[in-house]
């Protein structure tokens, strides 16, 4: 549906120009509108990849790009929510860039990666929570990344920007109990791979996401515990943070986008 996708861009760019420059500028006189052209891209972008999912004679196209596109809505959804209560407005152009390159890609360029998760509702259920636990853990990295702009900050003496932006210890607690989140997620992800993913060793696609998978939830696991009982803080956990962001990257997008440009 070119005409939805072309309206969820235009209200994503919208809004990206009326928070952009309310950022820069320290004012919130047009964040309400923002907040309205944001709901209206959300609102357009499902539809759009509803039609790009489900709209095909047979089957699902759950092709990269529509993958992508999917996650990139979670995250704008959730994140819209959490500024709506006057909370992380400095994300915001992030997830929306994010939406808005990846709804382009998937809407005007063509891809089709057709599966039939009708015939195995459990795929369907392992699949779902992928998808959310890789999307909230893209928050919580979101939220590193914040973290560490802010010491910067901080530690060069920029007051006056700092002051703008929520307290530390705001965004570092925020940041673990997303993170928390999304390693129950994930291991409920997990759980569910061993009884709906056959062939595990055998496919080495479903063996490259596992172990992946894998890798990423023990560096969670070791970014809490230390954080938790040994006081770490600061750049450590940013970057473990980004090291388990990247290790599921690996494992959701690595195969296929590898099998992709092989078959070119």
């Amino acid at each position: 549906m070119p005409l939805f996708a072309i309206t969820a861009l235009v209200a994503y760019s919208i809004s990206l120009g009326l928070i952009i420059p309310g950022l820069l500028r320290k004012q919130s006189a047009y964040r309400r509108l923002a907040m309205i052209s944001a709901t209206v891209a959300l609102i357009c972008h499902a539809i759009t990849l509803y039609h790009r999912i489900f709209d095909v004679q047979t089957g699902q196209n759950l092709s990269l790009l529509n993958i992508g596109s999917t996650i990139s809505l979670m995250i704008c959804t959730v994140m819209t929510v959490v500024a709506s209560r006057n909370r992380g407005w400095f994300l915001l152009p992030i997830v929306y860039a994010f939406a808005l390159i990846n709804l382009a890609f998937a809407s005007f360029m063509p891809g089709e990666f057709i599966t039939h998760l009708e015939k195995t509702p459990g795929l369907l259920f392992h699949i779902g929570l992928a998808l959310f636990s890789y999307a909230t853990l893209i928050i919580a990295a979101l939220y590193a990344l914040q973290l560490a702009l802010i010491d910067y900050l901080l530690k060069n003496k920029k007051l006056s920007i700092v002051s703008e932006m929520p307290p530390l210890l705001s965004i570092e607690r925020k940041m673990f109990h997303v993170t928390q989140i999304g390693v129950i997620l994930l291991t409920m992800t997990l759980c569910s791979g061993l009884f709906y993913m056959d062939n595990i060793i055998d496919n080495k696609e479903n063996l490259h996401k596992a172990l992946f998978s894998l890798f990423a939830w023990f560096n969670y696991i070791l970014l809490l515990w230390g954080h938790y009982h040994e006081g770490w803080r600061g750049r450590r956990v940013v970057w473990f943070s980004m090291v388990g962001t990247l290790l599921l990257t690996l494992a959701y997008f690595g195969s296929r986008v590898i099998q992709h440009f092989v078959a070119q």
